[in-house]
């Protein structure tokens, strides 16, 4: 009976002192989910600074439409991401609950049978597993086997009040983090609710600005110079990138002018030996056709890619803008593009300008062969650095909105020297 007496004691010890256990690791999904939903609301935050500063200085109508238009966009993308996570908590709390009561079923077994094992010790004293201890530890035998028998009916008593305590720690874990949960969802619904006051009255903004843009004729004039001024500023950069290649032809011309001549000085000064002459001639006309490719000027041939997955939707040419409802020249053409769309180069060249440029956002420039430009704005991302080649269809970046007036939209130009000309015609050509 002492033995009894020693091992009810034991258990109910165990039992009473469970222990909180270490936490269980948070869910990834929904760590995904707020480090994508902090970085959406930094974004927020910096572009709606943007427009609060332009609404206290004189900007361009332009620009303050682009950035209407940008807040608009990163809302909605924002509150599309709070939906996300709203879900994903309220998917989370209905399975902690459904894990909290199959864990209170499981401890709820588990305590009914160590209470009916603690009283069989008490009825029946030294019968079972406490009369085989008794007579291991009271008669003579093997001394090892007897440490075997009492080691593995102690452990299976230890682990029975092991298992009891690891339900109870992990009930525990899950119920905090059902807790936190319920808070973290309070507090999104919360910030939900005040998005969706803030896109209302955004949108209402912006139908203000654009029905004054519609009927006001000086801010019409005012949008229409701002309009013209960024296509003289676009032409003006084409302009400087295509005197700049001329110029690298005509040094090109002078240093193989130059060549030729010291050369043509050099074989009258001394005779060469027959192999030297040869090696000197291979170099001759080694530099003579590389001279005669840079000096070569005729239009770009060969299958182009098509810059970015998606409709035009301005061409080239005179026509009516969609957002400013005024008649306009458009250089290029507008492709819708989508979150995350990947941009690539139209044929093979060389990064001739990567740049902020009025209109165009970030952008990028491909000089290609015969004095040809390709114009890329409205860029997220850029993946390319000046000076450069880059294969035909190479990814050079990410479409954007960035001083757009309407969406996510890639701006895509082709110049022929300093003349633009169709891109979609220009792309068609073989």
């Amino acid at each position: 009976m002492r033995l009894v007496s020693l091992l009810v004691p034991f258990l109910f010890f165990s039992f009473a002192v469970i222990a909180w256990g270490a936490p269980q690791k948070t869910d990834a999904q929904i760590d995904e989910q707020k480090t994508a939903l902090k970085k959406l609301e930094e974004d927020l935050a910096k572009k709606r600074e943007e427009l609060a500063v332009l609404e206290t200085e004189e900007k361009g109508v332009l620009n303050t439409i682009s950035l209407l238009d940008q807040n608009l966009n990163r809302t909605r993308s924002y509150l599309t991401e709070l939906s996300r996570n709203e879900v994903l908590l309220q998917d989370a709390v209905k399975q902690l609950a459904l894990d909290i009561d199959s864990l209170d079923a499981k401890i709820k077994n588990r305590k009914h049978a160590m209470r009916k094992r603690i009283r069989n010790l008490y009825v029946h004293g030294r019968s079972n597993d406490a009369e085989i201890l008794y007579e291991l530890l009271t008669k003579n035998g093997n001394p090892e086997r007897k440490v075997y028998w009492v080691h593995h009916l102690l452990t299976r008593d230890r682990e029975d009040v092991e298992a009891l305590r690891s339900l109870v720690e992990g009930r525990m874990q899950k119920q905090r983090t059902q807790e936190n949960h319920l808070a973290e969802l309070t507090k999104l619904r919360t910030r939900k609710a005040v998005e969706e006051r803030s896109l209302v009255a955004q949108m209402n903004g912006q139908s203000r600005m654009l029905n004054s843009l519609k009927h006001d004729k000086a801010v019409q004039r005012m949008a229409l110079k701002e309009f013209e001024r960024n296509q003289k500023t676009m032409l003006a950069l084409i302009k400087k990138l295509e005197e700049r290649r001329k110029r690298e032809i005509e040094e090109a011309k002078r240093a193989e002018a130059a060549r030729l001549a010291a050369l043509k000085k050099k074989e009258k000064a001394a005779e060469k030996k027959r192999e030297a002459d040869k090696k000197r001639e291979a170099e001759k006309n080694r530099q003579s056709e590389i001279a005669k490719k840079t000096i070569q000027v005729v239009p770009f041939k060969g299958p182009k890619c098509m810059p970015l997955d998606g409709p035009v939707i301005s061409e080239y040419g005179l026509q009516e803008h969609p957002v400013l409802h005024i008649m306009t020249r458009n250089l290029g053409v507008e492709i819708r593009g989508k979150r995350g769309g990947r941009i690539r180069a139209a044929a093979a060249g060389t990064i001739a300008m990567v740049s902020e440029i009025d209109g165009r956002g970030p952008s990028v420039i491909i000089e290609h062969e015969g004095g040809i430009y390709t114009v890329y704005g409205h860029m997220k991302t850029i993946n390319v650095q000046e000076g450069k080649s880059v294969k035909k269809c190479e990814e050079i970046g990410e479409v954007g909105d960035i001083a757009s007036l309407n969406g996510i939209k890639l701006y895509f130009q082709v110049s022929e020297g300093t003349q633009t000309v169709d891109p979609l015609q220009w792309l068609k050509q073989k």
